[in-house]
């Protein structure tokens, strides 16, 4: 996919956590990658190509995004309602992929990963920008599960220093007023997978940032660099990025890293997660 966002500053008033490298991979029971009603069929993509990615081309760099859609409807009972979630939306009815939503519009996409508190998001580190929101299972200009506002954001420092593609990914902290359920209660989560190799077969997840549908695709990943990993899924255009790479319940990757994700819509990358990931998400839930 072409450059779906580039990188700005972070979110206003949020917490911004850089932690460097380390050690401990999250644990925990979760849902499989299941999807909101109205999210349309996966697609198989073709067996990856076996020769190495072009690099990009300098208007790939740093052409803008083009515009996005307007600001989601919730859903209209839990827009009226601050009762707790389950009774408005049971469990694993919401899909736990969405979209990240700023001034208005949304321009990149993110997942619930599991965590104790249940209000863990994961994305790529450049999509970090001010006044972030997330709508999980949006789908036709619909948030099912409304809108859930990013508070405080963990990168790894190797990120904030010189933008490392290795490092191109971000948990977001999120929380949504009148609302006693967790995120992950009503969605579900993938747990986060780490160091589990470079060849699987995984469900790719992604907003195209001028649809209000996830594109979804399924296809094999092979290894680009030492620390970065590739996936050949057609369609995946600006508003990608940060979409979550999943296989057996556990998200492997995010669309992101080299090329800030690749610079056609039908080859995606995403860096490797290793023990750099796993210490960050270990100083994000304690």
């Amino acid at each position: 996919m072409a450059i779906k966002f580039l990188r700005s500053a972070f979110a206003a008033g949020a917490t911004v956590l850089a932690l460097g490298a380390g050690l401990v991979a999250g644990t925990g029971t979760t849902a499989d990658d299941a999807y909101a009603e109205g999210v349309p069929a996966t697609t198989t993509a073709p067996a990856p190509a076996a020769t190495a990615a072009a690099q990009s081309s300098p208007a790939a760099q740093s052409s803008p995004a083009p515009a996005a859609s307007a600001v989601p409807q919730s859903s209209p009972d839990l827009a009226s309602s601050p009762a707790p979630a389950p009774a408005l939306a049971p469990a694993k009815t919401v899909s736990p992929v969405g979209a990240l939503f700023a001034n208005g519009s949304h321009f990149c996409t993110a997942s619930v990963v599991h965590s104790p508190g249940g209000d863990l998001v994961l994305t790529a580190a450049h999509c970090v920008r001010d006044g972030m929101s997330f709508a999980p299972g949006y789908h036709d200009g619909i948030a099912p599960a409304g809108m859930w506002t990013v508070t405080a954001v963990a990168v790894a420092s190797g990120w904030t220093a010189s933008a490392d593609p290795d490092l191109d990914f971000a948990f977001l902290t999120v929380r949504q007023p009148g609302t006693t359920a967790s995120l992950e209660s009503l969605t579900g989560a993938n747990t986060l997978g780490v160091n589990r190799g470079f060849e699987h077969r995984i469900t790719l997840t992604g907003y195209p940032d001028t649809t209000d549908s996830p594109v979804v695709c399924t296809g094999t990943t092979t290894r680009s660099a030492p620390y970065q990993q590739r996936v050949a899924c057609p369609g995946f255009p600006d508003g990608t990025s940060g979409g979550p790479w999943v296989t057996g319940g556990e998200v492997i990757g995010v669309i992101g890293g080299y090329q800030l994700g690749g610079d056609t819509p039908d080859v995606s990358y995403s860096p490797y997660f290793d023990d750099d990931i796993a210490k960050l998400y270990a100083s994000v839930t304690g």
